[in-house]
């Protein structure tokens, strides 16, 4: 008796991003989404690359740890991206705002560009 196998081969569509995964995915205010977690990314860097436990971060920034544990897991709903701006200058950065021109015109954009 001859054993049947049946493969099944799943086909799976890949679509290039546009460089923003929250404007992929059709999230409302994606540029906002993106502006605030490459902050966050940035904080955690930081606080990483100077060996802080999330109390002593949490202490530096003014902030309690379970909110400095909300950012390192990319939870940033309750962060406002001034606030996330604020505690990026209490770890020693300088954030810079930027307005100009379109040069195409239409709307304009908003994106963070850490150096």
């Amino acid at each position: 008796m001859e054993e049947r196998i049946e493969e099944v081969v799943e086909e799976t569509a890949v679509i290039s991003s546009g460089g923003n995964v929250f404007a992929d995915l059709g999230l409302p205010d994606a540029e906002e989404l993106l502006a605030k977690s490459t902050i966050a990314m940035k904080i955690n860097q930081i606080i990483e690359k100077r060996h802080l436990s999330q109390t002593e971060a949490a202490a530096l920034l003014g902030i309690t740890q379970p909110k400095v544990s909300l950012i390192q897991r990319g939870k940033l709903r309750g962060f406002s991206l001034e606030k996330l701006c604020n505690l990026l200058t209490l770890l020693g950065r300088d954030v810079d705002i930027v307005i100009r021109e379109r040069k195409a015109g239409g709307l304009g954009h908003m994106r963070v560009v850490s150096a």
